[in-house]
């Protein structure tokens, strides 16, 4: 996914919060790339693949989990929106989401309770060089500055300042992480991360990112930035992104992103 072009800056220190400007083609280029491969969760499939490999022996067992692994799920535009926070994230700010939360849903229509984004960000430290990270996205098509999910009970606002100040809604994502890293490839990160976290439970990296179609306003992100610096611990890191996708996008940003998926499917 393409870095994009930085249009504004809105830090409120210690908060960091910036707006980052997409042409089309750099849109198109994430839909058909990373984006793409997280909505399809091209590594976990293949991950089944590989496992599977031993006991489909016969041409019959092997088209039935074909047809099961190129499944398309039913996209919805904050899926699609989650994915793209999910990309630039991974991509420009170091960080890795191991376990999909989406992988939970025994409803591949339902959204999973907790953080959108729950994985690890990389940081310059000689010992323990990753730590949690958790990251609210909300994709709004709405003309207004903010958009109304900033707000309200289920806001960006909200949902962050909860995030910073609540060791319960940490501890049950710190959990979620570990049930799933016993024996994975990512073990290691959960170690170094969990090592921070128990020593201090304020030492974790959280994100906020908008996704928009509308011009870029430094008015999307303000408030935001402002509240959440409030009480802010000095060890929390807090990064808000506002992406601006060419005007439109989001009205019919599943079809176009079911479309590169399909595409991706029939190439491979």
């Amino acid at each position: 996914m393409a870095s994009g072009t930085e249009v504004y800056n809105a830090d409120k220190p210690p908060v960091t919060a910036r707006g980052i400007s997409y042409t089309d083609e750099e849109f198109e280029a994430s839909l058909n790339g990373s984006v793409s491969d997280i909505l399809n969760d091209t590594s976990g499939k293949s991950d089944i693949e590989t496992m599977l490999a031993t006991v489909t022996t016969t041409e019959f067992a092997q088209e039935n989990l074909k047809e099961a692994l190129e499944t398309t799920p039913t996209l919805q535009s904050w899926r699609v929106g989650e994915a793209l926070a999910e990309a630039y994230l991974t991509e420009h700010r170091d960080c890795t989401f191991p376990w999909p939360t989406s992988r939970n849903s025994r409803n591949p229509e339902a959204s999973p309770a907790g953080a959108d984004l729950v994985g690890f960000q990389e940081i310059e430290d000689t010992n323990n060089r990753h730590r949690f990270a958790f990251g609210e996205v909300k994709t709004s098509e709405e003309e207004q500055y903010p958009p109304n999910t900033m707000y309200g009970r289920h806001g960006m606002v909200k949902q962050l300042e909860n995030l910073r100040d609540s060791k319960k809604a940490k501890d049950a994502l710190f959990l979620y992480l570990g049930y799933h890293a016993t024996n994975a490839d990512w073990n290691s990160l959960y170690l170094s991360a969990a090592c921070r976290y128990l020593d201090n439970p304020d030492d974790v990296s959280l994100f906020g990112v908008l996704a928009r179609d509308v011009e870029p306003r430094s008015e999307d992100l303000d408030s935001c930035a402002k509240a959440i610096a409030v009480g802010c611990p000095a060890e929390t890191s807090v990064d808000l992104r506002a992406l601006y996708f060419p005007k439109g996008s989001i009205n019919n940003l599943s079809e176009r992103a079911l479309e590169a998926m399909e595409g991706n499917n029939a190439d491979n």
